[in-house]
């Protein structure tokens, strides 16, 4: 065999490498409802190559945090006091395999978060109005504590009134320390991490101006300096914190700045009607994402080549943070479709896959990790249902 012909072998293997897992809720009327799918990204082309239907009706997070596994939750709208957490086993070709179940006392489950080495599992409830965590054994988890917080002083908005809704679960960088944004509360709980027992010790939390909705937070270091970026559903914006480590235990949180996520020329009459949603650090440490769902700014090309008909497009938001943690308007790019809930970007940063939950599709973009700005679509591909998490492997 040439040496052309086995260069040519080995692009052709890497490119078919390249793997990702997609999830949500499935169409209407199925069952079982949920799915999580594995996807193949070969050059511009994203195949499907497995799916399992065993992640409960309403699969809502996906987390890869323990090696071989993917920890998954379902979020059980029809089942308030009771949800799931699944484990599944992670095959050499992309595919999952059911490997425990748990039942958690609490239902709605949005997030997931290992923490204490991995030695433990926190997760946010949105619908449930709280936050369980677990103890993890050889890849099983046994329930530790289940925190409620029924009958707290919501926000002002339509969508607080009927009470907490905490909606991510974010270990801080030091490790000692897990949050939970709680868009109900106008509140962000703070939590130490106890490394002996596992268990989750309260401590002061970040109150968010009142009907702001804190949906989701990123950690961010710059030199000895930590940050805090919080975003806002209800209001659609980023507010950037610069944090303290109280000798004594806690975190306090001193604002620096408050951002739009449709930019500096947004119209307030058009963007009032947004809902923001995901939040995330570039890999390279250098810029700051955030998808923006129900404003409708841009038309996309259609999934399917053969159809000329345009579609709907909500928006990505980039940021560029400064030392000091305030944030610099970078660029406004098209999501795919509407509803981005979720997005990631690969390991180094120069593909980001979007999930646009309303259109029923999934979309990867190049990005230019100099820039930090999104580009040419890579490729696009039909799910299943309403897809509301995706992950690279």
């Amino acid at each position: 065999m040439s040496l052309r012909t086995l260069l040519f072998a080995g692009m052709a293997t890497s490119a078919s490498a390249v793997k990702l897992l997609v999830g949500g809720y499935g169409p209407t009327g199925s069952s079982p409802n949920g799915y999580i799918d594995t996807l193949d990204l070969n050059r511009n082309t994203l195949t499907k190559i497995s799916e399992t239907t065993e992640s409960g009706p309403q699969p809502a997070w996906i987390d890869l945090g323990l090696k071989g596994k993917a920890i998954t939750v379902d979020e059980s709208w029809n089942t308030p006091n009771n949800s799931g957490l699944y484990t599944f086993t992670l095959n050499k070709d992309g595919s999952l395999t059911k490997s425990a179940f748990v039942d958690i006392p609490r239902g709605g489950p949005v997030s997931t978060q290992l923490y204490n080495n991995n030695k433990n599992l926190a997760i946010a409830h949105y619908g449930g109005h709280g936050l369980t965590t677990f103890t993890v054994k050889n890849g099983a988890f046994e329930l530790l504590q289940n925190i409620g917080y029924e009958g707290q002083p919501v926000g002002p908005k339509p969508q607080q009134a009927d009470g907490s809704h905490v909606h991510h679960s974010v270990l801080d960088p030091t490790g000692k320390y897990v949050i939970f944004p709680d868009l109900g509360l106008d509140l962000t709980h703070v939590f130490c991490v106890d490394a002996t027992t596992g268990k989750l010790v309260a401590h002061a939390g970040l109150k968010a101006p009142a009907g702001y909705g804190p949906r989701h937070a990123a950690f961010w270091k710059s030199g000895s300096k930590t940050y805090l970026f919080v975003i806002h559903e209800l209001v659609s914006k980023v507010i950037s914190y610069e944090v303290t480590y109280v000798r004594s235990g806690g975190l306090t949180f001193k604002q620096v700045d408050e951002k739009s996520t449709y930019g500096p020329s947004a119209d307030p009459a058009v963007t009032q009607y947004g809902a923001a949603a995901e939040i995330s650090v570039s890999p390279d440490n250098k810029f700051l994402l955030a998808s923006n769902r129900n404003v409708t700014l841009s038309k996309v090309p259609n999934v399917d080549p053969n159809n000329s008909t345009q579609i709907d497009s909500n928006s990505i938001a980039t940021f560029k943070p400064s030392s000091d943690g305030k944030l610099a308007w970078v660029q406004l790019a098209p999501s795919g479709g509407l509803f981005p809930r979720h997005f990631e970007l690969n390991k180094d940063g120069s593909q980001i896959a979007i999930a646009n939950q309303n259109s029923g599709n999934l979309r990867v973009y190049q990005r230019d990790v100099k820039s930090g700005k999104i580009g040419a679509q890579v490729a696009a591909i039909t799910v299943p249902g309403s897809p509301n998490n995706v992950r690279w492997l």
